[in-house]
Protein backbone atom coordinates (compact mmCIF):
# COMPACT_ATOMS: atom_id res chain seq x y z
CA UNK A 1 0.00 0.00 0.00
CA UNK A 2 2.88 2.60 0.40
CA UNK A 3 5.32 2.14 -2.77
CA UNK A 4 6.47 4.46 -3.70
CA UNK A 5 4.78 7.17 -6.37
CA UNK A 6 6.32 9.48 -8.76
CA UNK A 7 5.30 12.99 -8.32
CA UNK A 8 3.57 12.28 -11.86
CA UNK A 9 1.08 10.52 -10.30
CA UNK A 10 -0.20 13.09 -7.94
CA UNK A 11 0.03 16.22 -10.43
CA UNK A 12 -3.54 18.13 -10.07
CA UNK A 13 -4.81 20.91 -12.48
CA UNK A 14 -8.00 22.62 -12.13
CA UNK A 15 -9.67 25.63 -14.27
CA UNK A 16 -11.52 28.22 -12.80
CA UNK A 17 -13.63 31.54 -14.54
CA UNK A 18 -13.60 34.38 -12.10
CA UNK A 19 -17.40 34.87 -12.26
CA UNK A 20 -18.48 38.48 -10.43
CA UNK A 21 -19.33 36.55 -7.70
CA UNK A 22 -16.12 35.53 -7.23
CA UNK A 23 -14.73 39.53 -7.20
CA UNK A 24 -14.57 42.18 -4.75
CA UNK A 25 -15.87 45.93 -5.69
CA UNK A 26 -12.79 46.99 -7.77
CA UNK A 27 -14.03 43.34 -9.96
CA UNK A 28 -10.97 41.88 -8.44
CA UNK A 29 -10.53 38.35 -7.70
CA UNK A 30 -11.46 38.06 -3.97
CA UNK A 31 -7.93 36.70 -1.86
CA UNK A 32 -9.53 34.17 -0.08
CA UNK A 33 -11.51 32.78 -3.06
CA UNK A 34 -8.00 32.20 -4.84
CA UNK A 35 -6.43 30.81 -1.51
CA UNK A 36 -9.93 28.54 -1.53
CA UNK A 37 -9.53 27.02 -4.80
CA UNK A 38 -5.23 26.80 -3.95
CA UNK A 39 -6.22 24.90 -0.97
CA UNK A 40 -8.77 22.09 -3.07
CA UNK A 41 -6.27 21.63 -5.76
CA UNK A 42 -3.65 20.58 -3.44
CA UNK A 43 -6.07 18.51 -1.08
CA UNK A 44 -6.93 16.72 -4.01
CA UNK A 45 -2.88 16.51 -5.08
CA UNK A 46 -1.98 15.40 -1.73
CA UNK A 47 -5.15 12.47 -1.92
CA UNK A 48 -4.41 11.49 -5.01
CA UNK A 49 -0.62 10.55 -4.06
CA UNK A 50 -1.31 9.03 -0.39
CA UNK A 51 -5.04 7.74 -1.16
CA UNK A 52 -6.27 9.46 2.15
CA UNK A 53 -8.28 12.29 3.14
CA UNK A 54 -5.52 14.70 3.57
CA UNK A 55 -5.99 17.75 5.74
CA UNK A 56 -4.05 21.02 5.52
CA UNK A 57 -1.71 21.07 8.06
CA UNK A 58 -0.13 24.36 7.28
CA UNK A 59 0.19 27.34 4.32
CA UNK A 60 3.65 28.88 3.42
CA UNK A 61 3.21 32.49 2.90
CA UNK A 62 1.45 33.51 -0.44
CA UNK A 63 1.98 36.35 -2.80
CA UNK A 64 0.13 38.15 -4.94
CA UNK A 65 2.10 39.78 -8.12
CA UNK A 66 -0.69 41.17 -9.49
CA UNK A 67 -4.12 41.57 -9.57
CA UNK A 68 -6.75 38.72 -11.33
CA UNK A 69 -9.36 40.32 -12.74
CA UNK A 70 -13.14 39.48 -13.77
CA UNK A 71 -13.50 37.15 -16.54
CA UNK A 72 -9.97 36.02 -16.33
CA UNK A 73 -9.23 32.09 -16.56
CA UNK A 74 -7.32 30.40 -13.45
CA UNK A 75 -5.24 27.35 -14.05
CA UNK A 76 -4.44 25.89 -10.66
CA UNK A 77 -1.57 23.38 -11.04
CA UNK A 78 -0.36 21.30 -8.09
CA UNK A 79 1.25 18.65 -7.16
CA UNK A 80 3.34 16.50 -4.29
CA UNK A 81 6.83 18.38 -3.96
CA UNK A 82 7.84 15.45 -0.89
CA UNK A 83 6.26 12.90 1.30
CA UNK A 84 8.16 12.99 4.89
CA UNK A 85 6.06 10.11 7.56
CA UNK A 86 3.00 11.84 7.43
CA UNK A 87 2.69 14.51 6.07
CA UNK A 88 3.54 15.85 2.23
CA UNK A 89 4.15 19.55 1.03
CA UNK A 90 2.28 20.24 -2.08
CA UNK A 91 2.82 22.91 -4.16
CA UNK A 92 0.57 24.49 -6.35
CA UNK A 93 1.32 27.16 -8.68
CA UNK A 94 -1.36 29.51 -10.20
CA UNK A 95 -1.82 31.19 -13.82
CA UNK A 96 -3.64 33.66 -14.86
CA UNK A 97 -5.25 33.95 -18.67
CA UNK A 98 -6.97 36.80 -20.23
CA UNK A 99 -9.67 35.73 -22.39
CA UNK A 100 -9.45 38.71 -24.48
CA UNK A 101 -5.64 38.53 -25.81
CA UNK A 102 -4.62 34.87 -24.38
CA UNK A 103 -1.76 36.48 -22.76
CA UNK A 104 -0.93 33.80 -19.47
CA UNK A 105 0.99 35.19 -16.79
CA UNK A 106 2.20 33.44 -13.07
CA UNK A 107 0.01 34.93 -10.99
CA UNK A 108 0.52 33.37 -7.56
CA UNK A 109 2.93 30.06 -5.80
CA UNK A 110 2.34 28.62 -2.96
CA UNK A 111 3.07 25.76 -0.76
CA UNK A 112 1.05 23.58 1.82
CA UNK A 113 1.59 20.89 4.06
CA UNK A 114 -0.70 18.24 4.20
CA UNK A 115 -1.49 15.23 6.62
CA UNK A 116 -2.71 12.25 5.50
CA UNK A 117 -5.37 10.54 7.73
CA UNK A 118 -6.37 7.43 8.57
CA UNK A 119 -10.13 6.63 7.64
CA UNK A 120 -10.92 5.13 10.48
CA UNK A 121 -9.04 6.32 13.57
CA UNK A 122 -8.80 10.29 12.01
CA UNK A 123 -5.12 10.26 13.54
CA UNK A 124 -2.29 10.67 10.55
CA UNK A 125 -1.22 7.69 8.36
CA UNK A 126 2.23 6.58 6.82
CA UNK A 127 1.89 7.79 3.70
CA UNK A 128 4.10 6.73 0.52
CA UNK A 129 7.05 8.58 -1.00
CA UNK A 130 7.66 10.33 -3.90
CA UNK A 131 9.85 9.75 -6.48
CA UNK A 132 10.84 13.04 -8.99
CA UNK A 133 11.75 12.00 -12.40
CA UNK A 134 12.65 15.19 -13.82
CA UNK A 135 15.21 18.26 -13.12
CA UNK A 136 12.19 20.49 -11.75
CA UNK A 137 10.55 17.77 -9.64
CA UNK A 138 14.14 17.28 -8.40
CA UNK A 139 15.05 20.58 -7.35
CA UNK A 140 11.30 20.92 -5.40
CA UNK A 141 11.77 17.63 -4.27
CA UNK A 142 14.82 19.25 -2.66
CA UNK A 143 13.51 22.47 -1.87
CA UNK A 144 10.74 21.25 0.12
CA UNK A 145 13.44 19.50 2.40
CA UNK A 146 14.68 23.18 3.60
CA UNK A 147 11.28 24.18 3.61
CA UNK A 148 11.08 21.81 6.22
CA UNK A 149 13.25 22.27 8.26
CA UNK A 150 12.26 26.17 8.35
CA UNK A 151 9.29 25.26 9.32
CA UNK A 152 10.32 22.69 12.39
CA UNK A 153 12.94 25.57 13.53
CA UNK A 154 10.00 28.40 13.27
CA UNK A 155 7.78 26.14 14.96
CA UNK A 156 10.13 25.33 18.01
CA UNK A 157 10.84 28.74 18.32
CA UNK A 158 14.79 28.58 16.71
CA UNK A 159 16.00 31.36 15.20
CA UNK A 160 18.39 31.16 12.49
CA UNK A 161 20.86 33.82 11.77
Amino acid sequence: MNEPKTVTHSIVEMIELVLPNDTNVLGNLLGGRLMHWIDIAAALSAARHSNLVSVTAAVDNLVFHHPVKLGNIVTLKASVNRAFNSSMEVGVRVEVEDISTGEVKHSNSAYLTFVGLDKETKQPAKVPQIVPETDEQKRRYEQALIRRKQRLSEKHGIIQQ
